[in-house]
């Protein structure tokens, strides 16, 4: 099974629809197409960065539900926006429908304690673009270290090669730290990763819609990897991390 750690449902208001597409949900349907051909069996699935991610959640978990062998949910919350009430949000998300992650953008605050405590309590794994701030990383990292932080692409959609390859060492010796493989142009900054911190520690994502799945699960793929540490990055690291999540109710069927 291949798993993509990493993939919106739409694109939201980051950009609009380049392919003139008539229905917001017309780039997902593009990806889960594109994705089916690819061989990539199931995926997490965030909202896009949003103005209000309670309503943006709420239309994840509908996509989940209706074919939960496809999607599995993550949570997302803004830490300034929503500041004073992510418990209520990740409780929802978790105890309702099954959600097993957090994710929190650069775009909307710097992580905090509250989010932190949350994913600790709730043993959620948090998934957190830091926009290249990898102080941050390291900051949060140490005073919570038994929360698994996975940090999309090496820290930095914007090619800042000097702040993933700062990733990297953090990678190497934090063992809660994370990444994914989401838009990492650099292959060989990617490579380097893997040599140095080790397949257990790399989870291939896709950020799609907005990037293409089979290009990106390329990179996994030219990289030659043997069998066991193939299985990890694509499928085994995402689901240990996703495995641990803890429930206050169970899931109404």
């Amino acid at each position: 099974m291949i798993i993509d750690a990493h993939c919106h449902a739409g694109l939201g208001d980051v950009m609009p629809d380049p392919l003139g597409g008539r229905s917001a949900d017309a780039p997902l349907r593009r990806y889960a197409a594109r994705a089916a051909r690819a061989g990539i069996a199931h995926t997490l699935l965030m909202a896009p960065p949003s103005d209000d991610y309670t309503v943006a959640n709420r239309a994840v978990a509908r996509l989940v539900r209706a074919a939960p062998h496809r999607w599995t949910g993550i949570a997302f919350v803004g830490t300034r926006a929503d500041a004073g009430r992510i418990a209520t949000m990740v409780g929802t998300a978790v105890d309702r429908w099954g959600f097993r992650a957090i994710k929190v953008h650069w775009r909307d605050g710097d992580m905090t304690d509250e989010v932190a405590r949350v994913a600790q309590d709730r043993r959620l794994p948090v998934v957190h673009d830091p926009g290249g701030d990898v102080q941050q990383v390291d900051h949060f990292s140490a005073r919570y270290p038994d929360v698994a932080w996975v940090i999309p692409h090496l820290s930095s959609f914007a090619d800042d090669w000097r702040a993933q390859v700062r990733l990297t060492d953090l990678l190497e010796s934090r063992p809660n730290v994370f990444t994914d493989t989401s838009g990492v142009r650099y292959i060989d900054v990617l490579v380097d990763a893997l040599r140095r911190a080790g397949a257990h520690k790399v989870l291939f994502g896709t950020d799609g819609p907005y990037l293409h799945p089979a290009v990106e699960l390329a990179k996994v793929q030219v990289m030659q990897l043997a069998p066991a540490a193939r299985h990890l990055v694509l499928a085994g690291n995402v689901q240990r991390l996703v495995s641990r999540v803890r429930r206050s109710t169970p899931i109404p069927h």
